[in-house]
This record gives C-alpha cells, structure tokens and sequence, in this order.
C-alpha cells in the first residue's frame, strides 16, 4: 500500500509536473478575478452611461461564465492538454492586447478608471507570466495530449 492518498496517486508512466506548470496555472488563477473585475469596473461605467442596468447584469453575468470557462481549461492545462495551453495561451494574447487597447479609450471616471487599469495591467502581466512559463522547454515536454 501507498502512503500517498489515493486522490494524488499519478498513473504509471505519467510525466511529472513541472514547477513552471504550476506556477503558470497559479498565476493565471490569480489574473482570472483581476480582470473580471476590471470588467465589471468597465461595464459599471458603460451602464451608467447608457443609463441600463440590464447591461450590467448581462455583462457580470458573461464575466463570470468565461472566468469559469478559463478554470476549467487550466484545471485541463495541469493535466497535461496541449490543447488547453494553446487556448489559453491566444485567449491569454487577445485579452492583452484588449486590455491595453481599452486602457487608452476614453476617459472613465476616477474610482472605475482607477480599478480598471489596477486589475487590468497587473492582470495583464500575470497572464503574459504565465503564458511565458507554460512555452518554456520543461514545461513543453509535459504537454502531451
């Protein structure tokens, strides 16, 4: 008998973790709620704007879909899904550029623009981290599926 739970047994032959894999999901987990909140900051002010409740609720109601969309693709990523680092790695690049893009439009006001860039920008280099440490050669090796 083991003396390992039965929960943390790997498969034989099963590669092992690489600590750049770990510690690319964990800064990926951590990004996830920063830039949900700093789209919910971003949509407080477009539903205030356009005086539209309704399109806050819509827009923290998506956030919160594809936030759990991405914590299922990066409990799949520790795994060993090729695939799952390949999504993660073009979504992870289109939020970048979407973040820095909306970090130059118009102005919001104080307290919302304030939260929007806090989140966004360190947001935005956790997930550039995390997309580094996840192409790195031992970590490449690890994906196989």
């Amino acid at each position: 008998m083991s003396s390992q739970p039965r929960h943390q047994q790997e498969p034989p032959g099963a590669p092992e973790r690489p600590v750049d894999v770990d510690t690319g999901f964990w800064l990926w987990l951590i990004a996830v709620p920063l830039m949900v909140t700093g789209q919910l900051a971003d949509a407080f002010v477009a539903s205030r704007s356009a005086g539209s409740a309704h399109m806050f609720v819509v827009t923290a109601f998506l956030a919160a879909i594809l936030g759990g969309v991405v914590v299922g693709f990066l409990a799949l990523l520790r795994s060993g899904y090729r695939w799952a680092r390949t999504l993660l790695t073009t979504g992870g690049l289109v939020t970048i550029f979407f973040t820095a893009t909306n970090l130059l439009s118009p102005a919001r006001p104080p307290i919302p623009a304030v939260v929007y860039a806090v989140t966004g920008i360190f947001g935005s280099v956790f997930i550039a981290g995390g997309i580094y440490l996840l192409h790195r050669p031992d970590s490449h090796r690890f994906f196989v599926h």
